[in-house]
């Protein structure tokens, strides 16, 4: 059997700016970090117009509720 495992260096090319790595990963995580609360406010806020007799402006208030206090909670 021929042996493929590789015999050079582990890293090829120009070298990595971990520095600049971990920027985009921390901003890639609070990317979804918001994205996910604002995702999860949107469907309560949702779910509370159209099924309750509250209306469009009584969710469209629990939104803004929610975001507030999301964002709040996630700092």
């Amino acid at each position: 059997m021929a042996d493929h495992t590789p015999t050079g260096p582990v890293e090829l090319g120009a070298e990595m700016d971990y520095r600049e790595h971990e920027k985009s990963y921390a901003l890639f995580n609070t990317i979804v970090k918001y994205g996910s609360m604002a995702t999860v406010a949107l469907l309560i806020a949702m779910a509370f117009g159209f099924f309750t007799t509250a209306g469009f402006f009584s969710a469209t208030f629990l939104f803004i509720i929610l975001i507030a206090a999301g964002t709040f909670l996630l700092r």
